[in-house]
């Protein structure tokens, strides 16, 4: 046994480094986040458990823990080899998503989850990471012809279309940021502008048509832009800033008390307004006990990121392969944090995304914690001058 643990070590240290910054960045994140969500999980804890906020704050910081050692066991295992199974894995993620479906339908209500010996996992988490790594091998195998509408860009719009209607049925946001990855990746792997620009409007198509067919997403756009726009709302309660309006309105209050430096650690007092402060609204929290220096902090920590996963680690990229899936990656990664920072602070509609590797979560963790893992990799792929 000792052996094998040698060598796996010295195999280990072997291996050639993976980017630091990154590293870095995911593991402040992540403790950022401990401490925010055990701040912001006290009000939860006193109405669910009778204020036994350490049992919460011992499972999130379980699932940190799993999704930090996804990152590095993704960060060891090739990225070629993932892409193999690409296809599998993104059947399976659709297969698990109709089954969801067909849940809320028995139901007769919205069902995300599938729960397994008291295990819950969205199988939406699982479907933009396959997507993603699947879109990747396609636009590898259609170089030679990625002008080509039939060989090359139908094929990647079957699929991308079948897991973003898919997902986009229970959840439009999640959905509209796979489409904002495969764009990205589309254009680093030289689609046609003409074939991008048909994405980018069946995205929005489907969007406005899910939006037409909720209520609800009908009244979040309305309360965003202050206007009664759909006869499926009802206006009044949408435009009070007590009824549809009442999360982003408790957001706003939390930058606004928080000011520059913030109240201070444990010391806000909008987590007992906020709905899903350890979550949702988890930047708003910050912002109110750090301050706009907090705030910004957590911003630069996924601008970071961003400047990471482009310039370094996608185009250093040993292969085309590698370059598309850390510039899809990036995006989802990024495009998360940044969309629940402008929520949090009033800039978009409501949407209900996490703040990558802060936020109170599961299965949405994991797959982070499994598409940092995969930039790592190929970050250790890139030869040594390129670094």
């Amino acid at each position: 046994m000792l052996k094998l643990i040698a060598a796996l070590r010295d195999r280990f240290y072997a291996l050639p480094p993976a980017n630091k910054y990154v590293t870095w960045t995911v593991l402040v994140l992540s403790a950022v986040g401990v401490v925010a969500v055990y701040s912001a999980i006290t009000f939860f804890a006193d109405v669910n458990s009778g204020g036994n906020t350490e049992l919460f704050l011992l499972r999130h910081v379980l699932r940190v823990g799993i999704a930090l050692l996804a990152m590095f066991a993704m960060s060891l295992v090739d990225y070629r080899l993932l892409a193999r199974y690409s296809r599998v894995l993104l059947v399976g993620a659709l297969g698990l998503l109709l089954v969801v479906k067909l849940m809320g339908l028995v139901t007769e209500g919205p069902a995300r989850w599938i729960r397994v010996g008291g295990v819950g996992f969205q199988p939406s988490d699982l479907a933009r990471v396959a997507l993603l790594l699947y879109v990747g091998v396609l636009l590898t195998k259609k170089q030679e012809y990625i002008k080509s509408f039939s060989r090359s860009f139908l094929p990647v719009l079957v699929w991308v279309g079948a897991t973003v209607l898919l997902v986009g049925l229970e959840d439009l946001s999640t959905s509209a940021v796979m489409v904002m990855g495969v764009i990205a990746m589309c254009f680093v792997a030289r689609v046609s502008a003409t074939q991008i620009s048909t994405l980018a409007l069946l995205g929005l198509v489907m969007a406005a048509g899910l939006i037409l067919a909720e209520p609800h997403r009908a009244a979040r756009v309305e309360s965003f832009v202050g206007v009664d726009l759909f006869d499926t709302t009802d206006a009044e309660y949408v435009l009070d800033e007590q009824g549809e309006g009442y999360q982003a309105r408790q957001a706003r209050i939390a930058f606004a008390m928080g000011g520059l430096t913030g109240v201070g650690p444990g010391k806000s007092t909008q987590r007992d307004f906020l709905p899903t402060p350890y979550n949702d609204f988890i930047f708003a929290i910050v912002a109110e006990e750090y301050g706009l220096l907090g705030a910004l902090g957590l911003l630069f920590a996924f601008g970071l990121l961003l400047f990471q996963g482009f310039l370094r680690i996608a185009r250093n990229a040993p292969d085309p392969l590698g370059a598309f899936l850390a510039t899809g990656f990036t995006t989802l990664i990024v495009l998360y944090g940044f969309i629940h920072a402008g929520v949090s602070c009033g800039l978009l509609p409501v949407t209900g995304l996490p703040l990558p590797f802060v936020s109170y979560g599961g299965t949405s963790m994991l797959a982070n914690g499994v598409m940092a893992g995969i930039l790592l990799n190929i970050s250790r792929q890139t030869s040594t001058d390129a670094k």
